[in-house]
């Protein structure tokens, strides 16, 4: 497989993390299997092949896409060559970009023609080359980011904050936001409660931690992440990943972030 990651013009890193482009043309190409983790963010892919690729109930997938946040980890398989590029959104994404409630994708996805009036499918398969289709989705977020006026503000706040460890109840001081308005806002804006962003926050925290250190001492990475202890770490890690620490190490082939092909 061929992987490359591409960072967005000033003009949109307020609003993409970084765009990809993943393909596997093998003449002989047995069924892959590919985990899809919690990270928090929002995403979009267009698919060359659109018969490339099913989802765990063996469906398949839109062409080009939209999804949400992910609370829970899930699969897709392929057992055809394919070739896709895909947008990290920043977490906001859904609704500073294409103005909707960000809970209405949680744990889904949708065709993006059904969000927005646009011939952006043909567009990227009419351009074959990486640089061209990067292109043509910059220019369609740019347009519908000129669309928008979405207020992220606060919730940007306290996101930054969560990722540096500070507790709900201060930053709802520092906000001087109730309980339930940051969690109204986080829906909102987010797709989840801002109790469960910051789950995933800490597992991302860990699982990285894991990448760098492989399988030594999942005790240290529970303690330097704030989890209980190791089971808890352990546990949590099942739920967003779909596997032990143990087996991702052993079994994951993560090219994509998140996005591993897993070794049967």
């Amino acid at each position: 497989m061929n992987y490359q990651q591409i960072l967005p013009t000033e003009r949109l890193r307020k609003y993409v993390r970084y765009f990809w482009a993943l393909e596997d043309n093998s003449l002989s190409f047995p069924e892959k299997t590919f985990k899809i983790m919690s990270d928090g963010l929002p995403g979009l892919i267009f698919q060359e092949n659109p018969q490339a690729f099913v989802d765990e109930n063996d469906r398949s997938l839109p062409q080009a896409f939209l999804y949400g946040q992910t609370t829970r980890y899930t699969e897709h398989k392929s057992n055809q060559p394919f070739r896709n590029i895909g947008v990290y959104f920043q977490p906001d994404a859904l609704k500073s970009v294409f103005g909707i409630d960000a809970n209405e994708l949680t744990n889904r996805h949708i065709n993006i023609t059904e969000l927005v009036n646009t011939n952006l499918t043909d567009q990227l398969l009419n351009n074959f080359t990486t640089e061209q289709r990067i292109e043509l989705l910059s220019s369609f977020l740019i347009q519908q980011v000129g669309h928008r006026k979405v207020e992220s503000g606060k919730v940007n706040f306290a996101i930054a904050r969560l990722q540096k460890g500070a507790s709900l109840p201060t930053i709802q001081n520092d906000l001087n936001l109730s309980e339930r308005s940051l969690e109204r806002y986080f829906k909102q804006h987010i797709g989840i409660s801002p109790k469960l962003y910051a789950r995933i926050s800490r597992f991302q925290s860990a699982l990285e931690s894991v990448r760098q250190t492989g399988f030594n001492s999942l005790t240290e990475v529970a303690y330097l992440n704030a989890y209980f202890d190791q089971s808890h770490f352990i546990r949590e890690f099942q739920e967003f990943a779909g596997t032990s620490p143990k087996h991702f190490i052993r079994n994951a082939n993560e090219q994509v972030a998140n996005f591993p092909e897993w070794k049967i």
